[in-house]
């Protein structure tokens, strides 16, 4: 089977002592080839990295803070339908006034080929 026998592990305490040398030498081995890697990394380009980390953990604290907020507007039976209810005001006030003639649909059709010549050229 094995040939890890009760008298076979007590001969082996003088291999430890090379295994743990043997271990150290990888181990400094491993070190040394990751200080040349990292001495050999721009460190000035860092900054954008950290600045795209930065915000991705921001975006994604927002994110778990805004599922908080809607859990817990949800919590409530009644919050959900009144909220409901204020957006869909909003949004007939908002159709009234700016899609009742047509000046003003024109001019929000205008806005909106502006805000696309602006933002995708």
């Amino acid at each position: 089977m094995s040939e890890n026998t009760p008298e076979s592990t007590k001969d082996s305490g003088s291999a430890t002592s090379s295994e743990t040398k043997s271990f150290s030498e990888k181990y400094s081995d491993v070190m040394g080839k990751v200080n040349e890697t990292l001495g050999n990394v721009d460190w000035t380009q860092m900054g954008k990295y950290g600045k795209a980390a930065g915000i991705i953990a921001v975006v994604v604290i927002a994110q778990i803070i805004i599922k908080v907020v809607i859990d817990t507007i949800n919590f409530f039976p009644i919050l959900p339908g009144l909220l409901e209810l204020l957006g869909v005001i909003v949004v007939g006030q908002w159709s009234w006034q700016n899609l009742r003639t047509s000046e003003n649909r024109e001019a929000v059709l205008d806005k909106v080929q502006n805000l696309k010549k602006t933002y995708l050229g």
